[in-house]
This record gives structure tokens, sequence and C-alpha cells, in this order.
């Protein structure tokens, strides 16, 4: 078991066990989806039913399961190392949307009662981020959302904040909605939210929050209630103002008069205690999040498209998203700007085509390209974490050193820049532009900086991984810096002593170390331990995984010096530590511009990397402006499917002409690449308008409005929500919010219900895309009626997944199918569904018996034969001739006058007249071919 030997003891005695399980029994039942760690010093401990989460999801068996007390069998415990309760911790808040309570004892070790110390969640880390990331980058931005609903002349009004607290961000918005959220769901998905506020609702009698709530579900957002009297506008302008950087706090900002947004603004600020650290004062951004500059996704597309890693996809299976995929991203601020990018594609044709030039540039200069990512993106430190460490005033002398050693690769950085070679001169002034004009500004600003730091730091005593101020900038230090000096020389003579002594090689085999319990002694391997057991002079300290550890009394006494030395320097140099940590806290808005910079400039060069090395290279898209344009793209494939192992991808065209063929209904068998076709399309648009290139031969776009999509069920029915009515929400979405420059996705619609029900619906629901909203629209369908809509609608066109097939039997469904994966006009009106089960290995008696049913089925209703020769002419007058037979028939029931029902007539009776009626129209039935076929079929 990987983590048993990090697993610690509990240390509790009897009466602790007790005396705890009673304290755990009298706690308030935490919100559901939080865990609850207990600090113990030097571990965590976890309880209860968190105990066999951890157990599970942690150890992944539940033998370390502890159980404390007797009542009830015991309370379920589990301990965590430090370190191990930190990724735990880390996972929790980022990957599983948990919230996390951290409990700290009142008294000593042993003592049974706890305080709520610390308390987290995703969108809310401050409590947790020096905890948690002080020595790790956060890789997505823990963005939390308020959202205050209001109503007036039956117009549904929505404000919304939202913060980034990690860069000290808040955005606002307001706008009208309809009765599905949409326009909330989509500004979910752009910001990349991870918890909501919402306004309390124990009772669940507010329709709208419920209908809220279902949204945020759809989104996989954390939703946190909260009092309705924090969503009260009150003194929001004035607490804004003290937080605001200076520039703006004193003008009367556009944004105060949204007093819906500034009531969610109200309730933020509560939540997130952004008033009670002072630190936080004037150094806040607010913004106006206008939802129309990007484009705008659904829950659903987020989904189909593989946008974002999900939960189950590890590290292993990295290319399993579009973002998995084209993150080759060498910084964490690189990133989080690629996941927002994914989310928040452009609408801005200039914008777009900016982008898509640089990653051009990028593209063209292979040898700039891979410089720029290995010798200098790839060293660059998260600026925006240092500059919060040094805000809040809790900075030392490493963040100092690695903002120094960013600023010394700047020159460089530039000169690479500089020397870009396309061939192209508009590449040139782009790259200029865009970032070595920007660049140059920094420099001049944080050469000063670099100066500081060369004129106070020993850069000499960084190899040793010691930050500290050079002895010569002070007498007393540079006389401890001797007394060091000496102390080191005896330290080393002793280890030449004891080498000397032993016969061992100083460089192999004894180790001089400086260890955080004992400071410097001396280590040997287990084997060679041997010499100096018992062995006068040698004073054995412990023996771990590494090996012995031993001292000497000439060693201890140099060790315990060099402590003390050491410990005084960093007394003496803590005043000027915190003044150049000072002078360079000042510094903060240039490196705050610069980390955006570096972002940027990552993310492009990741661009151009995937674009390079996908298995074909990805070509640059012809774009046009939002209403104009059609989509031709030539030899399109999935990014995500065409570099997984073993597979073989088979491009497809797509033709989608305006007012031509923008509604594309595809037919054929069940895996036969119809999901894929439908699919790669949308993600080809994304990416395009993200501006990356696209994995295709060619290709010619409009920009899009929107990707909205109806795809699979996901887990709704965990949520308490049928998979027919999550398919009627997405579809509802679609029908509300899709215009004619939207790009909608359907794959299946219909299927949850009866076939009737269902086509009906389909049918519907397409003829009103095609005829009413007129967007681009591809229909994945087994419904092959639906196919008739081309005939009735004269730009709606029909594509089929074409499959070989070569009969083995007498059985329309004995054959054998070979799926060609390519995509072709007309239509397919099977879909091989018992072939597909056969390839699951289902049983062979099984797969018989559906074949038998199938055939039965097919000769009963007609469905799978030819079409019918009948003229239509003799097809009606067939049915006219039907309708009079069961009219002669009703009237050959009446007796004296008077109508008797068949079933109160004796079985002769009803026999009698039937015979009758058949006699009277069996030449009728005869001379027509349509009553014919009927008749023979039954």
């Amino acid at each position: 078991m990987m983590y048993d030997k990090e697993k610690p003891a509990l240390e509790l005695d009897n009466a602790g066990e007790v005396g705890f399980c009673q304290f755990f029994e009298r706690l308030p039942k935490a919100t559901e989806g939080t865990v609850r760690l207990f600090d113990r010093t030097d571990y965590f401990s976890v309880h209860g039913e968190d105990a066999k989460y951890v157990a599970q999801h942690v150890y992944h068996t539940n033998t370390v399961i502890k159980y404390l007390g007797k009542k009830n069998g015991g309370l379920p415990s589990v301990t965590l190392s430090m370190t191990l309760a930190k990724t735990f911790l880390r996972e929790a808040l980022t990957a599983k949307q948990l919230r996390v309570e951290i409990w700290q004892s009142e008294g000593g070790k042993k003592n049974t009662n706890f305080k709520l110390a610390k308390q987290a969640s995703p969108g809310n880390l401050q409590a947790v981020e020096d905890l948690l990331f002080s020595d790790r980058d956060l890789l997505s931005a823990p963005i939390v959302m308020a959202i205050k609903l209001s109503t007036q002349d039956s117009i549904k009004t929505v404000g919304v904040a939202y913060a980034d607290a990690s860069i000290r961000d808040i955005g606002v918005s307001q706008f009208p909605d309809n009765d599905l959220f949409s326009n909330i769901e989509s500004l979910v998905i752009q910001l990349g939210v991870k918890e909501c506020l919402i306004q309390s609702d124990e009772k669940r009698t507010d329709f709208d929050l419920g209908k809220l709530r279902g949204v945020l579900d759809r989104c996989n957002v954390v939703i946190t209630e909260r009092r309705t009297n924090e969503f009260a506008v009150r003194n929001v302008e004035q607490d804004l103002r003290r937080i605001l950087k200076e520039d703006t706090a004193a003008v009367q900002l556009p944004e105060f008069d949204l007093k819906t947004a500034m009531a969610a603004t109200s309730a933020l600020l509560s939540y997130l205690s952004i008033l009670m650290d002072e630190s936080n004062y004037g150094q806040y951004t607010l913004r106006h999040h206008d939802l129309s500059q990007y484009m705008r996704l659904d829950a659903s597309a987020l989904r189909a498209l593989n946008l974002m890693p999900g939960p189950q996809d590890g590290a292993a299976n990295k290319n399993a998203s579009v973002f998995g995929l084209l993150n080759r991203c060498k910084t964490s601020q690189g990133t989080r700007l690629l996941g927002a990018w994914l989310k928040q594609p452009l609408v801005n044709l200039h914008e777009i085509r900016r982008r898509q030039d640089l990653v051009e540039a990028m593209v063209e200069d292979s040898n700039t390209r891979r410089t720029l990512q290995d010798d200098f993106v790839r060293s660059m430190p998260d600026m925006r974490r240092i500059s919060k460490r040094f805000q809040k005033g809790i900075a030392n002398l490493e963040d100092v050193v690695r903002v120094y050693q960013a600023i010394i690769k700047l020159p460089g950085l530039i000169g690479a820049l500089e020397g870009i070679d396309t061939g192209n001169d508009d590449h040139k002034e782009l790259v200029a532009d865009q970032w070595v004009k920007n660049l140059k500004e920094y420099l001049v600003s944080l050469e000063k900086m670099a100066e500081m730091v060369e004129h106070t730091l020993d850069l000499g005593e960084l190899d040793n991984h010691n930050y500290v101020i050079k002895p010569d900038f002070d007498d007393d230090l540079k006389r401890i810096s001797e007394d060091l000096r000496e102390v080191r020389d005896k330290l080393d003579a002793e280890h030449r002593r004891v080498g000397g002594e032993l016969d061992l090689d100083l460089d192999k085999k004894l180790h001089l170390e400086n260890n955080t319990v004992y400071g410097y002694c001396l280590r040997l391997s287990k084997n060679d331990a041997k010499a100096i057991h018992n062995v006068r002079g040698y004073i054995e300290l412990s023996t771990q995984k590494a090996g012995v550890y031993f001292t000497t009394k000439r060693l201890k006494e140099a060790s315990t010096d060099y402590a003390e030395l050491t410990e005084k320097y960093g007394r003496m140099q803590s005043g000027l530590v915190k003044e150049v940590v000072n002078i360079a806290a000042t510094y903060t808005p240039v490196l705050e511009t610069l980390d955006n910079l570096i972002a940027h400039l990552d993310v492009i060069l990741s661009f151009a990397h995937v674009s390079v090395n996908a298995p074909i290279p990805y070509v640059k898209p012809t774009m046009s402006e939002k209403g104009t344009g059609n989509i031709v793209v030539k030899e399109a494939r999935h990014p995500c499917l065409e570099v997984q192992d073993d597979v073989n991808f088979i491009p497809n065209n797509h033709e989608m002409i305006k007012g031509e063929s923008d509604f594309q209904i595809i037919t054929g068998p069940n895996m036969g690449g119809k999901s894929t076709y439908i699919r790669q399309i949308g993600v080809i648009a994304l990416m395009a308008q993200t501006g990356c290139f696209v994995p295709c031969a060619e290709a010619e776009l409009p920009i899009f409005d929107s990707i909205l999509a109806r795809v699979g069920a996901g887990d709704s029915q965990l949520k308490g929500v049928s998979t027919f009515m999550a398919e009627m929400l997405e579809t509802a979405t679609i029908l509300k919010s899709a215009s004619k420059d939207s790009l909608i996705i359907i794959d299946e619609l219909g299927r949850g219900t009866s076939t009737y029900d269902g086509f009906g619906l389909a049918w519907a629901i397409s003829e009103n895309i095609a005829t009413e909203i007129n967007a681009f629209c591809l229909f994945a369908t087994h419904f092959h009626e639906l196919t008739a809509l081309a005939q009735e609608v004269s730009h709606v066109k029909n594509l089929h997944v074409v499959a070989h097939v070569t009969k083995r039997g007498s059985s329309n469904h004995d054959r054998d199918i070979t799926l060609l994966y390519k995509v072709e006009p007309g239509v397919c009106d099977q879909s091989f569904g018992i072939h597909v089960a056969e390839l699951a290995d289902f049983p062979e008696s099984v797969i018989k018996l559906a074949k038998r049913k199938a055939d039965e089925l097919e000769d009963f209703s007609g469905v799978g034969e030819p079409p019918s020769k009948i003229s239509k002419e003799e097809t009606d007058a067939g049915a006219q001739l039907i309708k009079d037979f069961y009219a002669a028939l009703k009237e050959r029931s009446i007796a004296d006058g008077e109508e008797i029902a068949m079933d109160e007539r004796t079985p002769d009776e009803q026999m009698a007249i039937l015979r009758a009626t058949v006699e009277q129209f069996k030449s009728r039935f005869e001379a027509n071919e349509w009553t014919r076929d009927i008749i023979a079929a039954l």
C-alpha cells in the first residue's frame, strides 16, 4: 500500500477516545459536500463518513479505518500525514468541488475539544492559500459568483458579481434573462465559475431559485446559500471604494448604477470577508462583463465538445479533452489563461485574426518557438502569486530572488522575439507590437529592482539554497559571516578526519549533511554502518531509509556553533530583509502586467506547438464576419481522437452553405461515426475563434455567436432529473437562446419517450430550427423518417455514414457489416444495432432472438422493405375502401333501429356479421393493390 508508511498513529488513550467521540457527536451537522479535518499538530485526522471517504479515495482500502470508543461499533477514524493532507485538500477543493473545514485543538495534542479555525470552498481559497499553495501553483482560477434575481414588469433581471480573490479582481454584470436562465448558464461557463452564492430558500418554495439551482447543477457548480439580508445594497458603494485601486476609487463608476448587480456584490464581499483584511484595501479592480463580447456556450456544449477535463481524466489521458490536448503551456499563469480562452472564444474578427497571425509567426519559425518555450518561458514564476505575497506582507527573500531570476531573463527573451524570422515583415511588426514593446517598458522599470538585489543579496549562496543579505552590507553581518566560514572549515576538517580514520570515500560513502533534526551530521549506508558500530568516539543518532546518521563530539560542537551563528545572522539581517522585501513589493503592478504578457505568450506558443506537432499539422482557418460566410472544411479531423493510440482517423468534409444546406440530418449505423462527425465541426469552430489553428486540410468558417448542443444525458439521474426531462431542458435552452448565427449540434433527440411522441418532437424541433431560427445545425438521428424533412424544407440536406453490408443468410439481420466512417450525401435507413450487440459480445441466444424478433416486426410493419411502388391514387382508394368496410360493418350491427355493440353479441352473431361484410367487399379488396398487400402481410 503506497501510503501506509505515511499514515501516522492516532495518539489517544481510552479517556481521550471517549471524550473526542462525545465532542464529535455534539458538533452541528456539516453542510452537504463538506469534509472536516482535525489538525493534531503533526498530522490530521478525519472521522465518521469523512473517514470512509478518505479511506476509499486516498488510501483505496477500508483497512486503514480505526474505530474510536465502543458506542455503536465505534467512530470511524483515519489519519493523514501533513504532506498527504495537503494533497488531499488541494484535490478536494480544485478537482472534487468539495468544501473544507479545518478544526484546531483548543489545548495540547491530546485535548479532545476543537474549534473551527479555517473554512474554504472551491471559490474561496483565501483561508488555506498559504497552507496549500505556498509551494504549488494554482492551475485554475477560483472564481466565486453571487447571483441576485429580481422581476419588474414581468421581466426577469439578473444581477451578478464575481471575484477571483487570488488576483484581486471583481466583475459585475446585469442583464435580462429568460425562464431557463440561459444567459446565466453562458456566463457561468464563460467565467469558469467554481461556486455560486444564491439567496437562502430553506422551504424550497421559490420557483425561480429552484430553476436556477438546476442550471448551476448542470454546470457542476457548488451552490452556497446565504441569508437574504446579505443581498442588500446598503453600504456596498462605500465598501467598494475602500478596496478599489486609487485611480478608480474616487470616480463615480457606471457599475454603481447596476442596483441588482450591486446587491450581489454586497453578498460577495460579505462571503469573502474582503473588508476584514486590510491588505486588500486599494488593491482590487472592478470590471463590467459584457456577455456578448465572447461566444456563448451552454453546459451541454461544454460536455459535447469535451472542452475541459473531467474528474475521471487522469494525467495519463490528458488528450481526452481539448484543454488537455492544447495545454503545452510551461507556466501556471499560461495554463489558467488557456482555460479562460477556451471558455471565452472571441467574436471580434480583428482580435481573432491577430491571435491567428501570432500563432502563424510561431509556427513558421520553429527554432525561435522552441527557444522561447524551453529557455525563457519555462523558467518564469507565477508572478501573481508572488505579488499577492508581497501585498500581504508575507514574502521573503526567496520570493525576491525568484523575481530577480525572471528579470535577468528578460533581455534574452526580448532578443529572441526580435530575432523571429518568418520572411514576413507583418509578423515581425505584430510580435513587436504585442510583446517586445511592452517587455522593453517593463524591463526599464524592473532593472532598478535587479540592481538592488545584486547590491544587497549574497547571490553566491543561492547554490546552497541560502537566501541571505550580503555580509559586506553591514559590519556586524560581515563579522558573523567570517565566523560562519571558520565553522564551515571545522565541519569540513572533521568530515575529512573521520573519512581518513574509517578509510571511506568522502564523496561516495561518507556524507556530511545538514539534517533538519540533528543539524550537521554524517551519514553512511546501512551496509557501511558496521564500521562505526560500538566504536568509541562515534555517536549514532538514528537509522532511517536513507542510512545511519551519526556524529562525533567535535562535529556536534561545530554543528551547534553553526546553528547559533546562522540564527544570529538571520536575526541581525531580518530588518534589512524586511526593507528589501518592502522595496521589491513596490514593483507588484509591473510584475502583474508582466505576468499577463508571459501568460499570453505561453498560450500562443502552446497553440503553435500543438498545431505543428499534431499527426497531420493544423492549418490556419479563413474567418468571415458574423452573419456572413459558410462552413467549408476539407478533410476535418477530431483533434482529441486522432492522437489516441491505435486510432487511424478517417477525415471527412463539411459543407454547409447558408440558405442551401445549413441544416443537415445525419443517419447511419451505431458506432459509424455520426457523433464524431457532428462534434468535430463544433470543436474546429471553437478552436478557430480562440485563435488556434484547426485540424483539417482547409477551413472557411463564419464567426458564431454561440455553440449550443443536445447530447447524452450525463449524470442527470443522480440529480433527480429523468433522462428525457434533461433532454427537453437542453433542447428548450437551444430554442430560446439560438440565433441565425449559432451553431447547433444535436446528437439524438426524443429517444427517452415513446417512438411516436419522440419522433413528433424531433420533427417539430427540427422544423422550428430550420424555418424559424435558421441557424447552422447538424442533427444525428436514428429516426430515419426524419429525413423526409428535406422534401419539405429546401435547405435541409441528408447525409449518411457509409457502411458496407454483405448478406450471410436469408434474414435481413444475418449479414457482415464493415463501418467505413465516411460521410456522404443521402439517407441510411438502418441502424445495425444488433450488429453492435454482436461486437459487444452478447450471448449468441440473445442475438438470435433479437434477429428473429426484428424480422417479425419488419414483416409486420414493412419497415426495412424497399419503398412501395404502389401509386398514391391506388393507396388513397384502398384507404377509402377500408373506411367503407368499417362503415358497412357498423351498419350491419344495427338491429331494429338500435345499435348493439359487437361485444354484447354472441360469438356466432359476431362471426356471421363479419363474414357477410367481408363477402360484400371481397372482390373490391382483391381489385385494389394496396389492400391486397395488407391482407397478404396479415
